[in-house]
């Protein structure tokens, strides 16, 4: 079975703080949505550049969500405890959200 795989790419807003955003990603994000059931795996990673290139990198953060129950995982979310976590993150983000599935 073909598996979802959500990439959200992400720079932090103007005047956010890394430290914080970092910070509450560890306390927060990160076990709320490793925690849900129709989440196989959650991982945050911070960009450190472009391979090849000493360019600055797009983005600045990329997560990976694999899903393995989209349906499960939309009323997951629609929850108001993870709609809460949500809107700090988009209070924090300017973000871009890729809905893939493996080949």
């Amino acid at each position: 079975m073909a598996t979802t795989r959500i990439f959200a790419l992400f720079n932090l807003k103007l005047g956010q703080d890394p430290a914080a955003y970092e910070a509450w990603a560890r306390s927060t994000d990160i076990p709320a949505v490793r925690a849900l059931g129709s989440v196989d795996d959650f991982q945050v990673a911070k960009v450190e550049g472009l391979l090849g290139s000493d360019a600055a990198p797009p983005y600045d953060y990329v997560e990976t969500i694999d899903i393995n129950d989209m349906e499960q995982f939309f009323a997951e979310v629609s929850t108001p405890e993870v709609q809460k976590i949500a809107g700090e993150f988009q209070s924090m983000v300017d973000v871009t959200f890729l809905v893939t599935r493996s080949l």
